[in-house]
């Protein structure tokens, strides 16, 4: 007979978090198919055809954890659905070509409502000149839930992973970052309000810029254009969904690096940091821990930086250090600070 105190203790998901989750779940995966150059660790998986290698990626976006349909139009949720996907096969330095759509939904949502999620599909899928080549669809008890897969190629050559980064590289970022967290934080407020009074109308005027950088993300499919055409080939690479602060840490890890950015250097658009400061928050905090920006991070060798010094949309960020000297921010007021992984993380409490 066993009693209580026989019991294996059970470890809580969110005393782990989605990282440590991941970690537990996978470090005693061992790859059999010598195709398979890159399994699980990176922005995407790597399968070699001979030369050219199919890149692959999967996101899950559940209702009620990942969006909010108070806020969200259908329209919009399917094109970022897609975009985060894309962003993923671009960070790999690759070229994306095809999605499939798995989608779960409740007899809440008519016909014409999910005709409106696929129209932002295929405006994504246009856009970008990717097909949407099949999928699943089926019913769950509530809410909606879409799993989107894209599947991507690269000659094995041009391929870019989270794991190069060297001594002295360059850490760059493009774009501008913490936008799509402020968007966030004004669609939850008006949400407030409108429960507090159904009758007042959302004050969303003034802040266009946030809100479309949160609900109509892009993927930097330029930036890998603009890389290309100059000739340079990232060190290591990954896109920032989680945050700066936490995709530095993702790649230094991989790279058995550190890093050391600069507050100065952060991308920060005025737009931006006046919602911040509406909202008492320093705009660098949104930036560093935000998430959902999409921008893409990456390294490159000192010897390139001539050929990308004048593209507006790359901003050189810091460097990279020995390990031993870790992961630190240099702030405007001459602290140097560590950083730390703060974004949002699902399974967390």
């Amino acid at each position: 007979m066993t009693t209580s105190d026989n019991k294996p203790k059970l470890t809580e998901i969110s005393t782990l978090g989605e990282f440590g989750l991941i970690d537990r779940l996978t470090g005693s995966i061992n790859v059999k198919n010598p195709e398979t150059i890159k399994g699980i660790g990176d922005d995407a998986a790597v399968v070699d055809h001979g030369g050219q290698c199919a890149i692959i990626t999967k996101d899950l976006l559940v209702e009620g954890v990942h969006f909010d349909m108070v806020y969200t139009p259908l329209r919009h949720l399917g094109y970022k659905s897609v975009v985060v996907n894309l962003s993923d096969i671009y960070a790999m330095n690759g070229q994306p070509g095809q999605v499939i759509v798995g989608l779960a939904v409740s007899a809440k949502y008519s016909v014409e409502a999910l005709e409106e999620l696929y129209a932002g599909m295929l405006l994504a899928c246009e856009k970008y000149q990717v097909d949407l080549v099949g999928g699943d669809t089926t019913s769950c008890p509530s809410g909606l839930t879409l799993s989107i897969t894209a599947i991507g190629k690269a000659e094995k050559k041009d391929i870019v992973y989270r794991s190069g980064a060297k001594h002295n590289d360059i850490l760059c970022v493009s774009g501008d970052l913490g936008a799509a967290y402020c968007g966030l934080l004004v669609l939850q407020r008006e949400k407030q309000t409108f429960k507090a009074n159904p009758d007042m109308q959302p004050g969303l005027h003034d802040y266009e810029f946030v809100l479309e950088r949160q609900l109509k993300p892009e993927a930097r499919k330029d930036i890998i254009e603009i890389l290309r055409k100059a000739g340079v080939k990232p060190t290591s690479m990954i896109d920032i969904s989680d945050g700066l602060a936490s995709e530095i840490l993702h790649l230094c890890k991989n790279s058995g690096v550190g890093a050391t950015i600069y507050e100065e250097k952060i991308p920060i658009d005025r737009r931006m940091a006046q919602t911040a400061h509406e909202f008492n928050i320093d705009p660098t905090t949104c930036a560093l821990s935000g998430g959902e920006d999409y921008e893409l991070l990456f390294t490159i060798s000192q010897k390139d930086y001539d050929k990308i010094k004048d593209v507006a949309e790359i901003h050189p960020i810091g460097h990279i250090t020995d390990s031993g000297q870790g992961e630190n921010l240099f702030t405007s007021s001459g602290q140097l600070v560590k950083l730390a992984a703060q974004g949002w993380d699902a399974l967390k409490k």
